[in-house]
């Protein structure tokens, strides 16, 4: 749930909390959901580590009236085919390679969204309610259920918003099946003796999101945006205490004649201990393409999941389509 969704937001870095309003606002900050005009469908396919593990992301969202709107999304990251080894070795202590099974990891993420105009002009609200499955084969599985709030205000072409995330505190409850985790304890002797914490706990994490839209000749545009996401404990963050860590990302997209944008992003400043023992920032850089046509956008971005010295770049796709251009 922290990766992120859509490549437009992929590719300014995902400091969109302030300004985005299309349907992947459910992710981003639920509030945006009233920027829409009719109905709005997206869809997303990311593979991480070498094509290992699989990530995509499937939304909804639809206007009820002129003050409320809702969404619904679901996202799945997931390796599959994960060799079982646990059983190569019979009771007779042969090896057999029949005995190899195929097994699947998988975090499933599926978010009902709701927002509504405020009686305060300018200001929206959203809340999501989140579903979280995770299942680890045969051996375990658990659910999860989490809520987050988020926040918009739009003044004079500024645009500004909050998303809380987990603002309840997101609590995952893990089912073990003690038979399957004693083949693991038995495959490695002295290893994996205990059974793992059966509770996962997500602590709330904030964003707070600034953008502002200038339009040339009136047919370019560029928006440019910042966002400060913040944690609440110490962390290897660019802005670290013991009360709250900052990660700073800022955004910009380059558009012309709503129809081609162009963009770029730098975020996740961190703090990174060299084996000298100094101190080294790094940081992020992202950049994007999108093109939009009759209410379909098709939106590419490279990512880079490590630092800025290592080429470990992800090519992300995504496509958006308003609904209303069936009608």
């Amino acid at each position: 749930m922290n990766i992120g969704v859509d490549a437009a937001a992929l590719g300014m870095s995902n400091a969109v909390t302030g300004y985005t309003g299309d349907v992947n606002s459910g992710y981003w900050n639920p509030a945006g959901l009233l920027k829409i005009e009719d109905s709005e469908a997206a869809l997303m396919h990311a593979s991480y580590f070498a094509n290992i593990a699989q990530y995509d992301y499937a939304a909804y969202a639809k206007k009820i009236d002129d003050r409320s709107a809702w969404g619904v999304s679901l996202i799945r990251f997931g390796v599959d085919d994960i060799l079982n080894t646990t059983q190569l070795i019979d009771s007779e202590g042969n090896i057999d390679y029949n005995r190899i099974s195929l097994f699947s990891t998988a975090d499933y993420g599926l978010t009902f969204s709701y927002a509504r105009q405020m009686k305060l002009e300018g200001f929206q609200y959203g809340v999501n309610a989140k579903v979280i499955r995770r299942v680890i084969g045969d051996f375990a599985n658990s659910w999860g259920f989490g809520f987050d709030v988020g926040l918009q205000f739009d003044r004079n072409d500024w645009h500004f918003g909050l998303m809380l995330r987990d603002i309840t505190t997101t609590y995952n409850v893990w089912a073990i099946d003690e038979d399957k985790y004693q083949d693991i304890q038995d495959a490695v002797a002295g290893q994996n003796q205990e059974l793992p914490e059966s509770t996962e706990i997500t602590l709330p994490k904030a964003q707070l999101g600034i953008a502002k839209k200038f339009e040339f000749h009136y047919d370019y545009t560029l928006l440019a945006a910042v966002n400060l996401n913040m944690q609440f404990a110490r962390t290897n963050d660019v802005i670290a205490s013991d009360a709250v860590s900052i990660d700073p990302a800022v955004g910009f997209e380059f558009g012309y004649t709503d129809l081609v944008f162009l963009r770029a992003g730098v975020g996740n400043f961190q703090n990174v201990q060299q084996l000298d023992g100094s101190t080294k920032v790094n940081f992020q850089p992202n950049i994007g393409l999108g093109f939009k046509y009759k209410g379909i956008q098709i939106d590419y971005a490279l990512t880079d999941l490590g630092d800025q010295s290592a080429a470990l770049y992800s090519n992300i796709f995504s496509v958006k389509v308003d609904l209303s251009i069936f009608r």
